[in-house]
């Protein structure tokens, strides 16, 4: 392939088109899944997040999220045990949401969907740099919280929000520094674990997956803010970003494990 193919999340390139360009749309370990009977495993240790602020560096609108991204040259915002081995080292984060609160995240519990799903994604440093590790099986480990809307603000989310008029647009981005990832992961960090893939092109087949049982709260008002942004460059007509997610997709057979009983 000369060019990696457009693709997006419209009608023309959208999930379902995604496996003409991307063949591997249909292999044994996608993502996301309906997280349905899970066993629980008792040698799952907990989750080890230690992140540096001064880490945090810039946030962008790539026309298919909004994206923060961390310098992941130092082991200062790292991601241990859980279900991986080794240590993992924060590259970015970035979020997937719907056309209203009903439903935009990518994982679902027993059908249902949640607001918004958060994907905090890490690569593992026995490789050399992130492009290296996400062609490896245990090259990625992506944590990911999902989002339910409530009556009360979360101020957790309002740097975020706040930077959302200087990347209204695809291709934009602005400095963002001193903020915290830790801060918008839920009390509990109970969690489901499979193996899995990237869940946006090219799918790569590289990620451990980390779920967190417990939602963290945004307001609707908060939750309307993400839709504010747009899939287009400035110059072309307005398409508000939304339902950018990809549908649950087979489980083929893996194990999905659980934490917590």
């Amino acid at each position: 392939m000369s060019s990696a193919p457009s693709w997006g999340y419209g009608e023309d390139n959208g999930p379902s088109t995604w496996v003409s360009g991307y063949p591997i749309a249909d292999g044994p370990r996608q993502s996301p899944i309906d997280i349905a009977e899970a066993s629980f495993d008792g040698a799952l240790q907990p989750l080890t997040l230690k992140y540096d602020p001064s880490n945090s560096r810039e946030i962008l609108n790539n026309g298919h999220s909004f994206q923060v991204t961390y310098d992941d040259e130092a082991d200062t915002s790292t991601l241990t045990n859980g279900p991986i081995t080794g240590t993992y080292r924060l590259k970015q984060f970035h979020f997937h949401w719907g056309k209203d609160d009903k439903g935009g995240s990518e994982h679902t519990v027993g059908g249902v969907n949640y607001a918004a799903e958060l994907h905090l994604v890490h690569w593992n440093t026995s490789y050399a740099n992130f492009g290296e590790a996400a062609s490896k099986p245990d090259g990625l480990a992506v944590v990911g919280v999902f989002l339910e809307t409530g009556t009360n603000e979360n101020p957790n989310l309002q740097k975020l929000l706040d930077a959302f008029e200087a990347i209204k647009h695809k291709g934009s981005q602005a400095s963002f520094t001193g903020f915290d990832p830790s801060i918008l992961l839920p009390e509990s960090l109970e969690y489901w674990t499979y193996e899995g893939s990237l869940t946006t092109p090219p799918l790569l087949e590289s990620v451990t997956w980390i779920v967190c049982k417990r939602p963290i709260v945004i307001s609707s008002d908060q939750m309307a803010k993400f839709r504010s942004l747009k899939f287009n460059e400035k110059e072309k007509d307005d398409a508000p970003m939304q339902e950018n997610f990809r549908p649950p997709q087979p489980l083929k057979g893996r194990a999905l494990r659980a934490s917590f009983q």
